[in-house]
C-alpha cells in the first residue's frame, strides 16, 4: 500500500488541486516538551470533490508538477460548515450538513446584528439633526 496520510483540506481554490493540513503532535528530543506541528500537502484532485474544512485521505504518488505529489484517495468525512463574521452581522459561508438549530441560530445572530445597526445609525442621524 501507497504512503497515505490523513488531514483536513484548507483550500480548494485552484482547479484539479487542494491544500492539506496535517496536524501531529511531536515531543523534543532534549527538552522532552511535546509541541504541534503543522504540514501543508498539495494533492491532484481530478474532480473537484474535495472543499474547505472535509477531511480527506491522500496518497503518494509520481509527482504531477512542481509541488504536487499526492493524489486525493477518497473524502472522509465532508465539512459541517463554518461561520464566518464580517462587521458585525454573523453569515453562513457553506451549508453543508448543517443542522437546522445552527441555521437558525445563525440567522437569529444576523437579526440581532442587524437590528443593533439600524439603531446605531438612527442615533447617529439624530446627532446629526441636533
Amino acid at each position: 500500500m501507497a504512503h497515505t496520510l490523513i488531514g483536513v483540506v484548507t483550500s480548494d481554490k485552484r482547479d484539479k488541486t487542494i491544500t492539506v493540513s496535517i496536524v501531529s503532535r511531536e515531543t523534543h528530543p532534549l527538552y522532552r516538551k511535546q509541541y504541534t506541528k503543522t504540514r501543508k500537502y498539495t494533492a491532484h484532485d481530478e474532480k473537484n470533490e474535495a472543499h474547505v474544512g472535509d477531511r480527506v485521505e491522500i496518497a503518494m504518488t509520481r509527482p504531477i508538477s512542481k509541488t504536487k505529489a499526492y493524489t486525493l484517495v477518497k473524502v472522509i468525512e465532508k465539512s459541517r460548515g463554518t461561520v464566518e463574521l464580517k462587521e458585525g452581522v454573523t453569515e453562513v459561508v457553506h451549508e453543508k450538513k448543517v443542522g437546522a438549530d445552527e441555521i437558525a441560530k445563525a440567522e437569529k445572530a444576523t437579526a440581532e446584528a442587524t437590528e443593533v445597526a439600524e439603531a446605531e445609525a438612527e442615533t447617529a442621524a439624530e446627532g446629526e439633526d441636533k
